[in-house]
């Protein structure tokens, strides 16, 4: 299942034309701010997908039936660009644990590259739903290798990945490498950089919104 936020014209298009724009992106905490607005949009449209439980709720005057999530997903993100974009999704999915997976990309000698993963802090997902943030799926590398490390460990039962802005490239690489995760993305661009960056795209978005790393 693919599902793109800025097919429905909404609020969420202004928080994404503002990390796009070269002037108002220079603000760090705007630029944090937005993706956690995004974040928080984005959690709200995964919640309609998840599985609920009624529950009776005692108010001054009476009980009220509601339906409630049954359970809560993890929330995991690629540090350390998706940080914020995390945090939205925590906002609003709060009692929900938290994953954290540094990975990055190793250039070979040929100019291609590969993916390799450091460290993965996360609680168990066996018979759990995990989503998977990250701010950019660029060639969908990345995303595909951290979920194919997760998934040989852990029995998860649904995995949703959702990010800002992702490629057309992207999209097809991870629905052909992890043909039952859901994808979720606020926009998809057509086009990449020989260096793999998403055109229009927004730029680095760890730089953007950390300040621009040594190594």
């Amino acid at each position: 299942m693919l599902f793109t936020l800025n097919k429905t014209d909404s609020v969420a298009n202004r928080f994404l034309a503002e990390l796009r724009d070269v002037s108002i992106q220079q603000d760090r905490m705007r630029f944090r701010r937005n993706q956690e607005r995004l974040g928080e949009i984005m959690a709200y449209e995964i919640s309609k997908k998840l599985r609920y439980e009624q529950k009776e709720v005692q108010t001054p005057l009476g009980t009220a039936p509601i339906n409630v999530p049954a359970d809560e997903p993890v929330i995991g993100t690629i540090l350390r660009a998706g940080l914020p974009f995390q945090q939205g999704f925590l906002n609003f999915f709060d009692r929900s644990q938290a994953a954290f997976i540094t990975a990055y990309r190793k250039v070979k000698k040929s100019g291609d590259f590969i993916i390799k993963i450091d460290h993965i802090a996360t609680p168990s997902l066996d018979d759990r739903t995990l989503i998977l943030c990250d701010t950019m799926l660029a060639t969908g590398q990345s995303v595909v290798e951290v979920c194919k490390e997760l998934l040989a460990q852990y029995n998860i039962k649904t995995l949703h990945i959702a990010a800002v802005i992702a490629s057309a490239e992207g999209i097809e690489h991870v629905k052909a490498h992890l043909p039952k995760a859901n994808i979720w993305v606020c926009a998809i661009d057509e086009e990449m950089t020989t260096r793999a960056y998403i055109v229009p795209g927004l730029g680095d978005a760890g730089d953007l919104a950390y300040g621009e790393k040594l190594h």
